[in-house]
């Protein structure tokens, strides 16, 4: 048995819904009735880092980030492929810039997707502590 079993249909067009769970999922090649595939891939790849980034805090010792939000931002090219992804980490607590690399570091290695994805995909990563 696999570890992860979805369902996606499209009975027509370019939109499908994903059954993941009890949940559903929508997502749109077109971008009209949903988010795009690529739109989310960038979102899952920031709704896994985020945590990662909190157990990477609290491995170093940054036991409260307080409110963490990751504004995300991908380059394609003229296959509308992703070839460059980009987070900008905003969290409540004040980082110092050689601890933002560290636990930059340590996300890097604990995010599930981005460990999945090839390197040159893998999120160039800034960090503004203290943003809120």
């Amino acid at each position: 048995m696999s570890d992860i079993e979805t369902s996606t249909v499209s009975d027509e067009g370019f939109s499908s819904t994903s059954q993941v769970g009890d949940f559903e999922l929508t997502i749109d090649a077109t971008g009209e009735e949903g988010p795009t595939p690529q739109q989310t891939l960038v979102a899952d790849y920031a709704s896994c880092y985020l945590p990662a980034f909190r157990v990477a805090g609290q491995r170093s010792d940054y036991d409260d980030l307080g409110k963490v939000q990751i504004d995300a931002d991908a380059d394609m090219d003229d296959n509308d492929d992703v070839q460059a992804v980009r987070f900008t980490v905003h969290t409540e607590a004040e980082i110092d810039d050689g601890d933002a690399d560290e636990l930059v570091e340590k996300a890097d290695d604990i995010c599930h997707v981005h460990d999945a994805l090839r390197e040159e995909l893998h999120a160039e990563v800034d960090v503004n502590g203290g943003a809120f």
